[in-house]
């Protein structure tokens, strides 16, 4: 089932790749790299270029039959749609050895490996977000244990292939360490720097503009200035607003020139204040626990980036989904369903039937009371897996007690 969901995503959503972010982006570095020269390749890698890195393998094994520019891109995407596959084979063989009901497992396998959300971002040229979204969600895990011992130098590697994949995955650090024990956290943090210098070291030594771009998208002024964030309303009307690519953009605001400035800072002060806060009053995490604060912290970067596009909710969606069906276990994750719902509708179908100003409102109206939410559900402990009840051994007979309960005894 893990397969054949993500066969149909491949198979509707990576048609080609014409006019997308890949194309404008990655695909010059791509063509070098798959041509043996190394050099042009660091020198033409994007701000994610550590992600082309991790899936470089891929991208050479179209050479083996002759495969093209076409091939190169499909390849390069199945790494991340297999991340996704292993996440929801993990997840459903847990639910299921926990005898969950077969709704739930059901729900929670289509939304972790045919989530309509990864169309859009495959469309647009971006599948290393929902590979990064698997990364710091299987940190998380390695680090509380999983139902096992904790796995502090997986979990490390695990959010240094992430961090290296996009930067965005800083904002997993605080909820990892949480999870792991106190006395395992150096090491866990050790080894994620280890791991994303190993993978960034060829970019940072071979080109001298990788730091650059990567501190200009990160704190300055852009012309990117999209409905779906918190400071839309804030932006002004006037002259005609076009996109990168020169398409007219009918009431869309300009931004204030301040906004590009404080808000990605803002996005890493959010989650070294709100690890910081977790950390003064609990020193470390349940595992549902350290899924919560991951989940509110990917939504808070959605709310909080002026840039925000569909495919940045996918790691939000994949942390709550981890976090309702380990915490919830014997409803469907109803409400990572729902949230997938309303994402779809505020990107993919009010673009098509409302004013970019109806846009932000709806964004807002749904995203804002969600964040409480969640913020509330962590302050009040309400992250913590439920209690499963007790299952006798086969072949035992059990003494229950009136309405079915298990007689508890010493």
């Amino acid at each position: 089932m893990a397969a054949a969901g993500c066969s149909a995503l491949v198979w509707l959503g990576l048609y080609g790749f014409a006019w997308n972010d890949y194309d404008n982006e990655a695909r010059p570095a791509v063509r070098a790299l798959v041509h043996g020269h190394l050099g042009e390749f660091l020198q033409l890698a994007p701000t994610y270029g550590g992600s082309l890195i991790e899936r470089a393998p891929f991208a050479l094994l179209p050479g083996l039959w002759g495969g093209g520019d076409l091939a190169t891109y499909r390849m390069l995407a199945l790494p991340c749609l297999l991340a996704s596959a292993v996440l929801g084979v993990w997840l459903i063989a847990g639910m299921r050895a926990e005898g969950r009901p077969r709704l739930a497992r059901g729900v929670a396998l289509g939304l972790c490996v045919a989530n309509p959300i990864v169309l859009p971002a495959l469309e647009l040229g971006h599948p290393e977000e929902l590979l990064g979204a698997c990364l710091v969600v299987a940190a998380v895990l390695l680090a509380g244990g999983a139902g096992a011992r904790p796995r502090p130098l997986l979990a490390g590697a695990a959010l240094g292939l992430a961090v290296a994949n996009k930067e965005w995955a800083l904002l997993a650090v605080g909820p990892v360490l949480l999870a792991v024990p106190p006395g395992l956290r150096l090491r866990c943090l050790a080894m994620g720097v280890a791991t994303a210098a190993a993978v960034l070291a060829p970019l940072l030594l071979g080109s001298g503009g990788f730091v650059a771009s990567t501190r200009a998208v990160a704190s300055q002024a852009s012309p990117i200035f999209q409905p779906w964030q918190v400071w839309w309303f804030l932006g002004h009307h006037g002259a005609l607003v076009h996109g990168l690519s020169g398409t007219p953009k009918p009431g869309y605001r300009q931004a204030a020139e301040w906004t590009g400035t404080v808000a990605r800072p803002l996005i890493m002060l959010c989650g070294g204040v709100i690890a910081g806060a977790l950390w003064l009053r609990r020193r470390r995490l349940a595992e549902s626990e350290a899924l919560l604060a991951l989940a509110l912290l990917l939504l808070l970067r959605c709310v909080l980036d002026p840039w925000d596009a569909v495919y940045y909710t996918l790691p939000f969606i994949v942390a709550l989904l981890l976090w309702e069906a380990r915490s919830r276990p014997w409803r469907p994750p109803t409400l990572t369903l729902l949230a997938t719902v309303l994402v779809w509708t505020s990107f993919e179908w009010l673009p098509h039937h409302v004013s970019a100003d109806a846009q932000a409102a709806f964004f807002l109206c749904w995203t804002i009371p969600l964040a409480a939410w969640l913020g509330a559900r962590l302050s009040a402990g309400g992250g913590r897996l439920a209690a499963r009840p007790a299952r006798a051994r086969a072949g035992q007979e059990t003494t229950v007690r009136s309405l079915g309960r298990l007689v508890r005894t010493s």
